[in-house]
């Protein structure tokens, strides 16, 4: 499963070639909102487009603790093997549900190495299409240290059903198997959506999209651009999450349960 970074882009230029994106793998999807990876945020008044940045995480000198770890158990730092695909992990900061800091010390986004070369060939369709935009990550691999707080956070309430069970696997995030992204232009601002990337509620599902356009939830420009999203997510082999725009697993739960290891 673990590939040496080494042979990374002589195995991207392959899949290049032969077309990867367009393998035959497992239709199975993660439809509906319960256990879905992502966590729970209400913004006041109507979901807003967030067409702003986000705070961006501290700098570090080196990698942390946990991005060594990581490292050192073969996954892969997507800035590594591609430069150009921004990374901006968000709960680095306090802007997120919990309002405090959940990655104490990773700033980087890892995952699996077959799940990087995709994004990395999701980034290459991208710019292909669209060579002023670039992906955005916002969340990647997930230690299962950090979905026990999150599920902590949300324990005993409302929200509890839209963060995955550590006592039942987790979810994709914690393999390694799955990315939280958006769209940025040039300078790096994330384009507008319809709702901030961590909005769980129906303005951010993807299955009704045209009349969210025609209630005037979002706009045809939000939904042009959750599009373009899906189509080089999907064409480099990524499954969408009816629910949230931003997820896209790699894996089946299924599958990740028989072949991955979760990260601790």
């Amino acid at each position: 499963m673990r590939k040496r970074n080494a042979f990374f882009v002589s195995a991207l230029c392959v899949c290049l070639l032969s077309g990867c994106g367009n393998r035959s793998r497992s239709a199975e999807n993660e439809p509906g909102v319960a256990g879905s990876d992502s966590i729970f945020r209400t913004p006041a008044g109507k979901a807003d487009t967030f067409s702003v940045a986000r705070p961006e995480p501290p700098k570090t000198a080196a990698p942390g603790p946990t991005a060594r770890r990581l490292d050192s158990l073969g996954y892969v730092n997507v800035r590594t093997v591609d430069s150009s695909i921004r990374v901006r992990i968000v709960y680095a900061t306090a802007d997120n549900f919990t309002g405090k800091v959940l990655y104490d010390d990773l700033r980087e986004a890892y995952l699996l190495p077959e799940v990087a070369e995709a994004l990395v060939l999701a980034q290459r369709l991208l710019k292909t299409e669209r060579p002023d935009l670039s992906l955005i990550v916002y969340d990647a691999a997930r230690p299962m240290s950090v979905q026990r707080r999150m599920k902590a956070a949300v324990r005993g309430t409302d929200q509890d059903i839209y963060v995955s069970n550590p006592e039942n696997g987790g979810g994709l995030h914690n393999y390694g198997a799955a990315v939280d992204l958006s769209l940025a232009d040039a300078d790096g601002i994330p384009l507008p959506m319809g709702t901030p990337f961590d909005f769980l509620g129906p303005e951010a599902h993807i299955t009704r999209e045209e009349k969210l356009v025609s209630a005037g939830k979002i706009t045809e420009a939000e939904r042009q651009n959750r599009l373009l999203l899906r189509r080089v997510m999907k064409s480099a082999g990524f499954r969408p999450l009816s629910t949230e725009w931003w997820h896209f697993n790699y894996y089946s739960r299924t599958e990740a349960r028989a072949r991955l290891k979760v990260i601790e």
